[in-house]
């Protein structure tokens, strides 16, 4: 049995109308490609998901705002770093159920897959950090103006080669 996902169900009926016909009405865009400058097996490979993941120590995402705009999501991100466990996060996602991530940390970041391929010599290094931000943002001016960027300065101090982007 699987289940069923349903991003809409804080939306009406019109908003939800409008979203789905915005989606099937977008343009394909070409898709970027950077071919590697050295093999995988010496890259260092880091993470992003769109889970709404924060260590429980750490500022929650903000879900109020979300309730109150369906059409707003909270454009900040948080750094999740490689040894973080299940225990130690928590989804603030409205879209998603929260608790697989929960029970499973690797549902939504799987770490622990990425620390097997680095063990394996599949890739070179984990990267010491990961970032979660909250996808669902139809309104993403302020991601891209100014978690993006960060996210990114973040990747390069690090000296991040690779990044796999995981959707919730």
């Amino acid at each position: 049995m699987t289940n069923q996902v349903d991003s809409f169900r804080f939306v009406s009926k019109g908003t939800r109308r409008v979203a789905k016909a915005w989606i099937e009405n977008a343009e394909p865009r070409k898709i970027p490609w950077t071919p590697l400058s050295k093999p995988l097996s010496e890259c260092r490979v880091a993470m992003i998901s769109t889970g709404a993941m924060a260590l429980k120590t750490d500022h929650p995402f903000d879900q109020e705002g979300e309730r109150q705009n369906p059409w707003w999501g909270d454009p900040t991100f948080r750094v999740i770093p490689k040894e973080t466990k299940a225990e130690d996060i928590k989804v603030y996602h409205l879209h998603i159920n929260p608790e697989f991530a929960e029970q499973d940390l690797n549902s939504l970041l799987p770490l622990d897959r990425l620390a097997e391929l680095e063990e394996s010599g599949e890739i070179g290094y984990v990267a010491p950090s990961h970032y979660s931000y909250m996808g669902y943002t139809t309104q993403p001016e302020q991601l891209l103006e100014e978690s993006a960027p960060a996210i990114i300065r973040n990747l390069r101090d690090e000296f991040v080669d690779v990044v796999v982007l995981v959707p919730a």
